[in-house]
Order: structure tokens, then C-alpha cells, then sequence
């Protein structure tokens, strides 16, 4: 099935597109910022998006800090403008993407980045963290988890259901199209909803948004479950780094009472900033207060 598509986000988005050969796929990200005297590195602040979203999510925090950082925002394989091989071709699980994570560093010889991460986003980046902490000076959470937890919201698991997840997901493009509604407190503009599912517009170019909610480890034979073990164990590794968590409160999949609570378990001393009137998509809900945390925090 196939999405009628809208060019109205197009002005929203207005960026370059770079791709980088990763992992044998072409691997896009936005690459936003001033240029840095010779022999200088720029601070880089790269944003890793979750599901079902893409760099288009990182818009407001590209236009709000390009003037003095260099702002990556990628596309995981599958995802916005990325390549979007079938599940045979690619694995889409949240070790290999990492390992694409950490190769696109490396690729760019980027040193001292600021990492910024959101949802699925947050588990991706945190597993490229906990592998080579040397490359992030800092870390921003939003509306995340990279441990293990047993708190699944049922509506999620209905996409662990053979079969049914197919349907649902890349047929009726369900996840993402819900996301919409489902992850806002405000509500969004239609060019904006346009523009976050715009990718996401055939059955071959939704394998993406059901293999990520695939990928949350729901029991110990789940493929990616030894990678959340080992990351939850590394987490305490990070504790010396400044770690930031800003969450919209109003978020039904990552209320802050659990998901945020236990992120201070391991980081006491984070920066938390608690935006009350913002959902799951905080950036869309309060772009202001939500960049003006972020930016609190990069400036300390």
C-alpha cells in the first residue's frame, strides 16, 4: 500500500542531503554548521533519532545551534532518507546499528561530540557510548531507555504479533501514522505530519518502523537482549561524563516516573529539565523550552 505524498514539509527541511557508504549502505545524515579555523575541531553535537521518526525530528535543534556547533543529524538504515534494504539484507538491530553510528564518527573524524538522542535513538546512541566513551564529551536524553525494563506498553507488544505486525505496520504504516497523534501533547501542524511520515510511504519502505518496535528486547531469547544486558551493565562507565534529562512529562511509552527515575539511578548528578506541557515528541510539543535546556546545559 502506498501513501499519497506531500511536499508541503519541504520547506521545513531545507538541508543538503550527505550520504556516506556505511556497513555496504548508503547512510544519510544532515551535516549543518560553521567551518572551523584549520587544525580546530568544531564541537559537534550528532543526533540519533528513534522510531518512527528521522533526522527531520532534529530540525529545530539544526536551525537552533548550527551558528556555533557543527550539527549532525542522521538517518539510520531504513529510515528517512537511508537506504531501506529488506530485513534479509540488513539485520536492524540495535548493535549493528551502533556499529554504523560509531563507523559515520569515524568516517567524519569526529572527536568530542555531544551526543543527543531521542527514544530508540537514545538506546542506539547510549550502545555507541558505552562502546568507545572516548568519542562523547557529553550526552543529551529525551524520552528514552537504554536498559532493560520490563515495562512494555501493550499497545507496543501488539507489534511483536507475527503476521499481524506486517499488516499493521508496514500496511497500514500504523506505527508511524499513530505516532503522529499518539506521541504529541499539542497536537502537530499538517506539514509536519506530512513531513515525519513522508519517508515512510510504501510496504518495502516501512520495513524500518517494524523491525525498530521488533527490536525491544521483551524476553532473554529476543535478539537483541544480550546487547541490552551488556549496555545496561556499562551504563555506570558514563557516570563521569555530563550527562543531561529533559523529558516531556506527558509521554504514555516513557513516563518519567519510571523511565526517567531509573536513569537517575545510575546518573544522581544528571542536568534534569522536565518539560510539564510537552508529550513524547517534546521537540514538536515545546521546541523553545526544550532548546533552551539543551542549550543550558551545552553551556555550563
Amino acid at each position: 500500500m502506498t501513501e499519497k505524498k506531500s511536499n508541503d514539509w519541504n520547506a521545513l527541511y531545507p538541508y543538503e542531503p550527505k550520504f556516506a557508504t556505511i556497513g555496504g549502505f548508503q547512510y544519510h545524515y544532515v551535516d549543518e554548521g560553521p567551518d572551523a579555523p584549520d587544525g580546530v575541531d568544531r564541537p559537534t553535537l550528532i543526533c540519533s533519532h528513534g522510531n518512527p521518526t528521522w533526522s527531520f525530528f532534529f530540525r529545530s535543534v539544526v536551525e537552533a545551534f548550527r551558528d556555533k556547533y557543527r550539527v549532525i543529524a542522521v538517518d539510520h538504515i531504513g529510515c528517512g532518507l537511508s537506504e531501506k534494504p529488506s530485513a534479509s539484507k540488513y539485520p536492524y538491530d540495535t548493535e549493528r546499528r551502533a556499529t554504523d553510528f560509531l563507523e559515520l564518527i569515524d568516517k567524519l573524524g569526529l572527536k568530542n561530540c555531544a551526543l543527543i538522542a531521542h527514544d530508540w535513538g537514545g538506546a542506539i546512541g547510549m550502545r555507541a557510548a558505552t562502546r568507545a566513551p572516548e568519542l562523547f564529551s557529553k550526552i543529551v536524553l529525551m524520552n528514552t531507555a537504554s536498559y532493560l525494563s520490563d515495562r512494555v506498553p501493550r499497545r507496543i507488544r501488539t507489534f511483536h504479533i507475527p503476521i499481524l505486525n506486517k499488516i499493521l505496520a508496514q500496511g497500514f504504516n500504523v506505527f508511524a501514522r499513530a505516532a503522529t497523534t499518539m506521541a504529541t501533547a499539542k497536537g502537530l501542524k499538517p506539514e509536519v505530519k506530512a513531513g515525519l511520515v513522508a519517508p515512510y510511504d510504501s510496504w518495502a519502505n516501512r520495513v524500518a518502523t517494524l523491525e525498530f518496535v521488533k527490536d525491544i528486547p521483551i524476553s532473554p531469547k529476543h535478539r537483541s537482549y544480550k546487547t541490552f544486558v551488556d549496555m545496561t551493565e556499562k551504563l555506570p562507565t558514563l557516570e563521569d561524563k555530563p550527562i543531561a534529562l529533559i523529558w516531556g512529562v506527558k509521554d504514555w511509552c516513557f513516563p518519567p516516573e519510571v523511565f526517567l527515575e531509573e536513569y537517575l539511578k545510575y546518573y544522581p548528578n544528571a542536568f534534569v529539565h522536565k518539560v510539564a506541557d510537552a508529550g513524547h515528541y517534546l521537540l514538536e510539543d515545546s521546541p523553545e523550552e526544550t532548546l533552551g535546556a539543551i542549550r543550558e546545559f551545552l553551556e555550563r
